[in-house]
């Protein structure tokens, strides 16, 4: 199997506001996710990316556009990977909606969170972590085992991800931590995934490739966990 980066968007005008986009249309990057996301090309240099993957909404499309001009590589959408649907909640402000009874349920039980109107994070998860491993056998078939590829989402969608590639209860997913534009990287094999890096926001992403093979097939991957 192939290896994934996982790419949260760049600050988006909403994250900048406090403002629970989730699916609203249009919701751009403001200067610093601007900044943020012209600097993709150079953090990732020494990375051969094979595929470029993207949730459907702006500011994930907008983070992954100069990265895929650059590299001259299309941009496929993938809607399995969007935002949560966060429903009633949508658009309103995060401060508010740390009131809200259920908001304990989404940071303490999130397994057992259903948004108002909207989508449970366990469903989330599950079409989230689906679509990944379709794409990377997608991609492990036409490339090779060896091969790299990005996907830009959004926060809980890779946190969901993570969180089924450490064997993590769902419960547990709101311990980790994915600012914008980090990088998370995971590299699946026929017995298990490897989480190589979460919530990376520096520059040298040489180690993400694996630098050998155990003998029984399992990836013996080089370089530590970023931060």
């Amino acid at each position: 199997m192939a290896t994934v980066i996982l790419l949260r968007h760049a600050r988006s005008a909403a994250n900048g506001s406090g403002t629970l986009a989730g699916r609203t249309p249009g919701i751009g990057l403001d200067d610093r996710g601007q900044t943020q996301a012209a600097g993709l090309a150079e953090r990732l240099a020494q990375v051969p990316l094979r595929a470029l993957v993207t949730s459907p909404l702006r500011r994930c499309v907008d983070t992954l556009s100069g990265l895929a001009g650059q590299r001259d590589l299309p941009v496929e959408t993938e809607q399995d990977l969007t935002e949560v649907d966060y429903g009633d909640w949508t658009g309103r402000s995060l401060r508010e909606l740390a009131e809200e009874p259920r908001w304990r349920v989404v940071q303490q039980h999130p397994s057992a969170a259903v948004f108002p109107g909207g989508e449970g994070l366990a469903g989330v998860q599950a079409r989230a972590v689906a679509a990944v491993r379709a794409h990377d056998a997608r991609v492990s078939a036409e490339h090779g085992d060896e091969a790299v590829w990005l996907v830009c989402t959004h926060g809980d969608v890779i946190k969901g991800i993570l969180a089924d590639a450490l064997g993590l209860h769902l419960d547990g997913f709101q311990r980790i931590v994915v600012d914008p534009c980090s990088l998370s990287v995971v590299r699946y094999t026929e017995t298990r995934p490897f989480v190589m890096r979460i919530n990376d926001t520096g520059t040298d992403l040489s180690g993400v490739l694996p630098s050998e093979k155990s003998s029984s097939g399992d990836a013996v991957v080089g370089g530590s966990t970023g931060g």
